[in-house]
């Protein structure tokens, strides 16, 4: 059981502009570190990349998530 406030369905970032405004990188840098797995917890559904924002931020922060 989560004891985070944020639900489950907040957490959810769908597509490149969305993933680039989570971690203020532009859609280009954000399209090319999906492509070299440098983002952690994404997956390509259909024609869309979708991602945890909690896991891209402790990522980029170097915190657990």
């Amino acid at each position: 059981m989560s004891t985070n406030t944020e639900s489950d369905a907040d957490d959810i970032v769908w597509g490149v502009a969305a993933i680039s405004g989570a971690i203020n990188r532009t859609p280009r840098q954000v399209f090319h570190m999906l492509r070299q797995g440098q983002l952690p917890a994404v997956r390509k559904i259909g024609n869309h990349w979708v991602a945890s924002r909690r896991k891209l931020l402790a990522a980029l922060t170097g915190e657990a998530a």
